[in-house]
């Protein structure tokens, strides 16, 4: 059953003759924030999230809002963690860094654009440095890697299953060598190197030197216009995560994972084709942004899309986003865990019709990025 009114707190901002009383307006956040506390462990300021989004549906804010909200809180956690555990070298003998380094979130924490239960997506640059101290400055940044992603994982932030993690070799390198891996990955038309290179193209400098990810960025922006092989392998794979709709357009789940005959994973059959023909428009004109919203308005400035198809998939986003937030609340609620499935059954008819609207805009997006790589 849908919810057909509730008050708003924004509607008394003017209920008075007086000043309008803010304090009174914004309690919702000032007693989530009061109950966080300013000493709160990661392991309960990470559980006070939900709390925290809580409040933020009471202040009436759009669940987009409320993602990238999630996501800085993350990025806040993530901070605490890595400094944590430079205090902790620091107090056995490790000493600081041996040079600059710089930690990036990935996927949707790259592109702040979280919602509830996300795992670790993590990398590390390193500054260069000469051979001749691999071991010891790549032992550094190995102890500091392990020691931050387990602290994560012990606040409730999971190590991801895929070891796309800095605690890994092939996740933590020096800047010449990320960007030398990039450059093999995009030669060719490989599978694995096109899936490997999508996890890492949304990224965000969470901590340390800035300027290590500009450069990485730099490097990207020079790199994949030109790799017409490599885009159309990207182009191809857009296939593998196809949109939720049969071949007569209707709403249709097709995950063999289905808990249920009316599930739909509306993440993976929604927001990642969404996202992911985005990222291939983005890469193929030079729109350097990272997040899906963003690249959806420069794309606008680049004349690879026009405005009416920007704002179409920015509102199918942000739809999205509300239906996911909404369900993971409810299945939190129930006891569930939040993930991507929704439930078709509950949906009334004009949330179905929207929302086979909204997947019709998503598949017009991935076709318009298949069409603009070279080998389609």
């Amino acid at each position: 059953m849908r919810v057909l009114h509730r008050a708003s707190p924004w509607r008394e901002l003017f209920a008075g003759d007086s000043q309008p009383e803010l304090a009174k307006l914004l309690a919702p956040l000032r007693e989530a924030l009061d109950e966080l506390g300013p000493n709160a462990d990661l392991p309960s300021a990470h559980a006070w999230q939900l709390r925290l989004v809580k409040a933020l549906q009471r202040l009436d804010l759009p669940a987009w809002r409320i993602s990238q909200l999630i996501s800085d809180h993350n990025d806040q956690l993530y901070r605490s963690a890595i400094q944590l555990s430079l205090n902790e070298m620091q107090g056995q003998g490790w000493g600081k860094p041996p040079v600059a380094f710089c930690v990036l979130t990935l996927g949707s924490a790259g592109r702040h654009e979280s919602l509830l239960s996300p795992d670790q997506d993590n990398a590390m640059i390193v500054a260069d440095y000469p051979d001749s101290r691999h071991t010891e400055i790549d032992g550094f940044f190995q102890a500091l890697g392990e020691r931050f992603t387990a602290r994560l994982d012990e606040a409730g932030i999971p190590l991801c299953n895929g070891h796309v993690m800095a605690r890994w070799p092939m996740w933590r390198k020096r800047l010449p060598e990320w960007c030398e891996q990039l450059s093999l990955w995009t030669r060719d038309r490989r599978v694995k190197r096109v899936q490997q290179s999508n996890i890492l193209l949304d990224f965000y400098p969470v901590f340390g030197d800035a300027d290590l990810a500009d450069a990485l960025a730099d490097h990207v922006a020079r790199v994949m216009p030109r790799a017409s092989l490599f885009l159309d392998e990207m182009s191809q794979l857009l296939d593998e995560l196809p949109v939720a709709l049969d071949r007569f357009g209707r709403l249709a789940g097709n995950d063999e994972e289905a808990p249920h005959e009316n599930a739909l994973n509306l993440k993976r059959q929604g927001v990642l084709p969404l996202i992911n023909a985005v990222r291939l428009l983005s890469l193929r004109h030079g729109v350097s942004v990272p997040d899906t919203r963003l690249r959806l308005s420069a794309l606008v400035l680049k004349e690879a899309l026009t405005a009416r198809q920007a704002r179409a998939g920015i509102a199918a986003l942000e739809r999205l986003q509300e239906r996911l937030l909404a369900t993971q609340l409810a299945s939190l609620k129930a006891g569930g865990t939040a993930d991507g499935w929704i439930d078709m059954s509950r949906l009334e008819d004009d949330q179905r019709l929207l929302l086979r609207h909204d997947m019709q805009v998503i598949r017009n997006l991935v076709r318009l990025a298949q069409g603009s790589t070279s080998g389609r």
